[in-house]
């Protein structure tokens, strides 16, 4: 088997960073991470690639160094035609999502640490599934996940997916999506009927890689089948009485498409803490940010401040209360995640100036 490596997204700029290795590196590119190995695609065929010793020192010391899916990596080459993961390549573009969640008294809580859960995609999908009756998406949901995308270094399109159950109103939720994402593609679809499949295929072009994500139900593994045309991932059934359906991948992986372009399926995500922010936010919230520049203090909140361009849009109706609440509630997330990561950081190098200074204390004595 022999696999084109441009059509995964190789070029000369990555040929550029592959390290000098015994025997010469091979390049491949992370299709699945289990336990200490990977599952790569490299020109002569699939392999499970063991991490080497360096791979494994740097993501114990930082877990955001740890091989992901999409990841370009080098392999060296051992006995047997077996390899090693020698190397995670730089990554153009990675999806990092925070140690965030809610403590047993509504605050927040987490190790200030990321997960990387795509590398190297060039569009990530949100998928929010849309219900019939009185159900609807998860505005703030959206919201949090396409900021997390901005930051990412990709382009998020946001899919409402299961748009065949929705008994009513479909362009009304879709304007409410819209609204929550400013500037961002959004996209009804049925992947039981192709419906809106076409759209989201446009979005990958030959050699384009794309993640999912989205909470379980969300049809995420069945647009990958609809994509693939063939089912590549296993799916349940809906349940008939609110339309909703499990997840059942229980893993991340990379899929290559007939025709070209790959995509990312994952498992449902129940939170993502947001990780790092600098822009991620402002892009989601950007007709707050316009309205901002007209409040009288240019340091306003947004809270009770007089002459608050902000609260005075709100109270005419022009911007949505659960938009500047959602704002507030990120805000507050991602001030407090960069406090808790610059915290790790100090006491990180803490620690090792005291390992230092010890070893310095044991070469001076006699």
């Amino acid at each position: 088997m022999f696999n084109d490596l441009s059509l995964l997204g190789w070029h000369d700029g990555l040929a550029e960073q592959l390290p000098d290795l015994p025997g010469g590196a091979v390049p491949a590119r992370v299709a699945r991470v289990d336990r200490g190995a990977a599952e790569v695609i490299a020109a002569d065929g699939n392999h499970q690639a063991r991490f080497g010793a360096r791979v494994r020192r740097a993501a114990a010391a930082d877990p955001l160094e740890l091989p992901c899916v999409g990841d370009w990596v080098a392999l060296a080459r051992l006995d047997e035609g077996r390899y090693e993961l020698a190397e995670v390549l730089p990554r153009r573009t990675a999806f990092v999502r925070g140690g965030v969640s809610r403590d047993s008294r509504g605050g927040l809580s987490g190790d200030g640490q990321g997960q990387v859960l795509a590398a190297n995609v060039d569009v990530v999908f949100v998928a929010e599934p849309s219900m019939h009756a009185t159900d609807f998406a998860d505005l703030g949901r959206i919201e949090r996940l396409v900021a997390l995308a901005w930051e990412s270094g990709a382009r998020p399109v946001v899919l409402v997916t299961k748009a065949d159950l929705f008994d009513q109103g479909l362009d009304d939720l879709l304007a409410d999506v819209e609204a929550a994402a400013p500037g961002v593609d959004v996209h009804p679809v049925c992947s039981l009927t192709g419906d809106g499949v076409d759209l989201v295929r446009a979005h990958l072009g030959p050699s384009g890689t794309a993640v999912i994500l989205g909470p379980s139900g969300a049809g995420k593994s069945t647009l990958v089948n609809a994509l693939a045309g063939t089912e590549v991932m296993e799916t349940q059934q809906v349940r008939a009485a609110d339309g909703r359906g499990r997840h059942t991948t229980v893993h991340r992986q990379l899929i290559t498409l007939p025709g070209g372009g790959l995509v990312i399926d994952t498992p449902g995500i129940r939170r993502v803490g947001l990780y790092e922010m600098s822009e991620g936010v402002d892009l989601v919230f950007s007709d707050i940010e316009e309205l901002a520049e007209g409040c009288r203090f240019s340091d306003c909140r947004h809270r009770e401040e007089p002459g608050c361009a902000v609260l005075a849009a709100v109270e005419s109706g022009e911007l949505p209360e659960r938009r500047l609440e959602s704002w507030n509630r990120l805000q507050r997330e991602a001030a407090w995640m960069a406090r808790r990561t610059d915290a790790r950081l100090r006491a990180e190098e803490t620690r090792k100036w005291k390992t230092i200074h010890k070893q310095m204390r044991g070469m001076s004595r006699p």
